[in-house]
Order: C-alpha cells, then sequence, then structure tokens
C-alpha cells in the first residue's frame, strides 16, 4: 500500500488510537502482522475492497497526524541526539547535546 511499512507501523504505535477501531485492526493486521487483503477480509468480515478503502484511509489519516502533529520526526530527533550523547567523547560536548534535547521538548 502507501508507504514504508517500518514508517507506518510506528505511526500506529503514536497514533493508532486516533484511527477508529476497524482502521486501526486492519491497518495493525497489515502492517504489523503481515497479513493479506484477503486474510483481513476473511477475519474481519468485510470485502477486500472495504479492507483496501480502510488502510487507505487510516494511512491518510496517520499522515495527516503525523504532518500536523510531528510526534514521529521529534522521536527520531531525540533518539538521535541520546545517541550521540552515548557516543560522544568529552563533558562539553555531552552538555552541548544534552541542551539540544531541551531544545527539543
Amino acid at each position: 500500500m502507501n508507504g514504508d511499512r517500518a514508517y507506518i507501523s510506528r505511526l500506529v504505535d503514536i497514533y493508532g488510537a486516533a484511527l477508529s477501531p476497524r482502521q486501526r485492526d486492519v491497518v495493525d493486521l497489515y502492517y504489523n502482522e503481515d497479513l493479506s487483503l484477503a486474510e483481513i477480509s476473511e477475519n474481519c468480515g468485510i470485502t477486500r475492497q472495504g479492507v483496501r478503502d480502510a488502510i487507505r484511509h487510516g494511512v491518510e489519516t496517520l499522515h495527516s497526524l503525523e504532518a500536523a502533529l510531528g510526534f514521529y520526526a521529534k522521536s527520531e530527533k531525540l533518539a538521535s541526539l541520546a545517541a550521540d550523547i552515548v557516543n560522544c567523547n568529552d563533558v562539553e560536548s555531552a552538555k552541548i547535546i544534552a541542551e539540544a534535547i531541551i531544545g527539543e521538548l
């Protein structure tokens, strides 16, 4: 479907509660459980087209939420800065990176 599996999976973790229960279930089954449209259709009792539509609308909603709120991007930035602290060799550099983290919060 639309987008990188790992990225969409992470967006589901972050924003999944904002989706309808059916969208959340279908997107989760497709991106996290790697089920086919036919398998999801059978499990959820909806048509393959219904599954496809739920995935498409759910992914669009996830992308819209990320564009508006940016929680995924912020979490990636914070993880990168934290890794920089782990890998830095001196206290002064660690302080500069820590200040950057504080600025992100």
